[in-house]
C-alpha cells in the first residue's frame, strides 16, 4: 500500500507543469552603493513587497536576496554582474556605466534644465520604455528594463570653503560623478572623478576641496561634516539608473511573475519619488541646524556657470551618432520635452 501511495504521488507530480512544482524564484539584486541610500532601500521597503503582493493568489512567489555596498559588484558593475548571471537583478548605473548606457545619460550632459526630479523620472521612464533607441543598450547587455528610475534631486555643491563667486572655484579640486565633471568646465575649478561611497573621506583628508552632490544624499553620507559650505546651484535633477533583469532569468519567469514585478517596479518608482520629495528639505533643515552654512546662489552666479560651460552635450551626442546612437535625437527628444512640460533652461543644449 505505502509503495502503490509513493508510486502514484510521483505520477501526479509528474504530471504537474514544471511552473506549479517550482514556485518560488530565487532573485539575487545587487548594487554598488550601501542601503543607506535610499535607491538601495527601495529594493527591500518597496520593490519586494510590491511583488509579494501582486502574486497573492497566482501561486507564485519570489524570495529577494539584497547583496549590496559592493558584496559582489562595486558602483557601476551592476550591469555587468546581471549580465553574467551573478545577480539575477541590479540597480543598473548609467552615471557610472557610461560606456555600454552612454544613450541614458542624456540628463547628465544637460545641467541646468529642471530641478523637477518627477519630471526626469517620468519621462526617462517613458522613453526607456518605449524607445527603441533607448532600450537598445539593455538588449545589447543581456539585461531587461524593468522600471523604479534612480531620480537624482536638484544638484548643489558642497564645499570646505565659501562661494560667492566662480572667482572662488579657481584652482580647487571638485570631485563630480560620472559626465557631471563636465559641469566644471568654465568654472576654473579642477574636476576629479568620484562618488558617494568615497566623498566623505576624500573631503576629511583634502584630496577634495568641494564635491557636486545632492541633498538627499548629503545628509545620509555626512557630507555637511567635512564639506559645511552648502550653495545651492540649480544644477539640476537627474537619472542615475534604474532596475534591470537578467535577460535569460527573466525570459523564464512565467508571465504572472514578469507582470507583478513590472507594476512593482512602477509602485517602488511612486515610493522612491514620494520619500524622495520628502527628505530634501528635510536633509536641509538638519544639516543647518548641524552646522551647515547654506545659500542660495544668485541667478547672476548661475547663469555665469551656465554660460561659461562648454557644451559637451553636442560633442557627447554628435559622438553618439557616429557611433549608431541617435545621440542628437535623443538630445532634441529629451529637451524639447522638458520644455514642453514647463523646464526653462538656461541653456539649449540642443539648439546651439
Amino acid at each position: 500500500m505505502i509503495k502503490l501511495k509513493i508510486t502514484t504521488l510521483a505520477a501526479m507530480f509528474a504530471a504537474l507543469p514544471a511552473a506549479a512544482i517550482s514556485d518560488t524564484f530565487q532573485a539575487t539584486v545587487v548594487a554598488g552603493h550601501p542601503p543607506v541610500f535610499r535607491w538601495v532601500q527601495m529594493v527591500d521597503q518597496a520593490f519586494a513587497p510590491a511583488v509579494a503582493t501582486n502574486l497573492e493568489g497566482t501561486g507564485h512567489s519570489v524570495e529577494f536576496q539584497g547583496l549590496y555596498g559592493g558584496a559582489i559588484a562595486g558602483v557601476g558593475e551592476e550591469l555587468e554582474a546581471v549580465e553574467a548571471g551573478l545577480a539575477e537583478i541590479g540597480i543598473c548605473q548609467s552615471l557610472f556605466d557610461p560606456a555600454k548606457l552612454a544613450v541614458h545619460n542624456v540628463t547628465y550632459y544637460t545641467p541646468f534644465v529642471s530641478d523637477d526630479a518627477r519630471l526626469v523620472s517620468d519621462l526617462m521612464d517613458e522613453i526607456l520604455s518605449t524607445d527603441a533607441r533607448m532600450q537598445q543598450p539593455f538588449e545589447d547587455n543581456g539585461v531587461v528594463y524593468l522600471g523604479a528610475p534612480v531620480a537624482i534631486d536638484d544638484y548643489l555643491l558642497m564645499t570646505n570653503f565659501p562661494v560667492e563667486s566662480l572667482a572662488d572655484l579657481e584652482g580647487r579640486k571638485i570631485g563630480a560623478p560620472g559626465a557631471a565633471l563636465n559641469w566644471l568646465s568654465g568654472t576654473g575649478a579642477v574636476g576629479v572623478s568620484g562618488n558617494l561611497t568615497t566623498y566623505y573621506n576624500e573631503l576629511g583628508s583634502g584630496v577634495f576641496d568641494g564635491v557636486i552632490v545632492f541633498a538627499s544624499a548629503a545628509l545620509p553620507g555626512k557630507l555637511h561634516e567635512v564639506a559645511p559650505y552648502i550653495t545651492r546651484m540649480g544644477l539640476g535633477a537627474q537619472y542615475a539608473g534604474s532596475l534591470c533583469a537578467n535577460a535569460d532569468w527573466w525570459a523564464g519567469l512565467p508571465s504572472e511573475v514578469q507582470e507583478a514585478m513590472l507594476a512593482a517596479a512602477d509602485t517602488t518608482a511612486d515610493w522612491y519619488l514620494d520619500a524622495l520629495e520628502g527628505a530634501v528639505e528635510g536633509a536641509f533643515a538638519t544639516m543647518g541646524d548641524q552646522g551647515a552654512t547654506i545659500i542660495e546662489a544668485s541667478a547672476e552666479l548661475r547663469q555665469a556657470w551656465a554660460a561659461g560651460m562648454d557644451n559637451a552635450a553636442k560633442a557627447w551626442a554628435e559622438e553618439l551618432d557616429a557611433n549608431g546612437q541617435s545621440g542628437t535625437e535623443i538630445l532634441s527628444l529629451y529637451m524639447e520635452t522638458m520644455r514642453a512640460n514647463g523646464a526653462t533652461p538656461l541653456r539649449d543644449w540642443d539648439k546651439e
